[in-house]
């Protein structure tokens, strides 16, 4: 299985799907969102985004679909050529690393397996998580993994990292693992090494600074009445798809009128984010942190 597609029945619901609409999957992946948007269309049109290579692969052969290889950053951009200016009935994101990325050792996302420290979604990315392990200084270390892992001692592991990369280059997973090892609490290895991942793969691929990229376009893309469907997986993120939702900004600023009405792009049809049923989890563990939001263009 490339990837199972979560919540998969609360996204397709909350695109509120027209037969002769025009939507965006801008995380294809393996499909599975885009499938089911498919089989809804009849007249309407698709257009899938992925950047990762191997994703190319899963693209379907239908005069309906249109696959985009690229980062969703440049969406608005692409939309727009393809489109002619001409504006889209829904958007749908389903953020973080598929199964297919975990389960490939040599792409070095995950904690299971030894592979190379690479955790590049596209291998035009210039730096991989090695040339961050071994090249960047504590003090730049420590930051990401406190802002981006949210690591309750990243000063600690940091320094531990530079210690061990002056004996030899950390190129691997398990080198990395080690180099870190008296930093796991007991009971706690896999959370702080999932920690420890996160961050760095964040900032290999600059993930935060492409969501908001992509988050800031969907007010230009989406005609009015048009839904934004989003569902990330760790509180980074779903802060950043709140805040973007209920303000139109990253930071959440409220701006409001001579009347006192904030001014924001969306209605928000989603007051609480969805989450998944506990049968869902048991059936996929990737779905325990998920959380979905939705959103419609005013």
């Amino acid at each position: 299985m490339y990837h199972d597609p979560v919540m998969l029945s609360e996204c397709i619901g909350g695109l509120d799907i027209r037969p002769d609409g025009v939507y965006v999957d801008v995380t294809f992946g393996g499909g599975g969102h885009s499938r089911a948007i498919l089989e809804r269309l009849t007249t309407g049109h698709l257009y899938a985004f992925d950047q990762d290579e191997d994703a190319a692969a899963n693209a379907f052969d239908d005069e309906r679909f249109t696959f985009i290889p690229q980062n969703f950053k440049y969406f608005k951009n692409f939309i727009q050529l393809y489109q002619g200016g001409a504006k889209v009935d829904g958007v749908i994101a389903d953020l973080g690393v598929s199964s297919h990325q975990f389960d490939t050792p040599e792409k070095g996302f995950s904690t299971r397996f030894d592979g190379p420290l690479d955790m590049r979604m596209s291998q035009l990315t210039p730096n991989d998580a090695a040339t961050v392990v071994n090249t960047y200084d504590q003090a730049d270390l420590t930051r990401i993994f406190r802002l981006y892992g949210e690591m309750q001692q990243p000063q600690l592991v940091a320094a531990d990292i530079v210690v061990a990369r002056a004996n030899e280059p950390i190129e691997t997973t398990e080198q990395l693992k080690a180099a870190v090892q008296r930093r796991l609490p007991r009971g706690k290895e896999n959370k702080v090494l999932a920690q420890l991942f996160q961050a760095l793969r964040i900032e290999v691929n600059q993930e935060l600074e492409a969501l908001t990229a992509f988050l800031g376009q969907c007010p230009d893309v989406l005609k009015p009445g048009g839904r934004l469907v989003v569902m990330s997986y760790h509180s980074l993120e779903d802060r950043l798809v709140k805040n973007f939702m209920k303000t139109g900004n990253a930071d959440g600023k409220e701006e409001k009128d001579f009347y006192g009405n904030l001014i924001t792009p969306y209605h928000i049809i989603t007051r609480k984010p969805i989450v998944p049923s506990d049968e869902e989890i048991e059936r996929n563990g990737r779905a325990r942190s998920a959380k979905l939001r939705i959103a419609e263009r005013r």
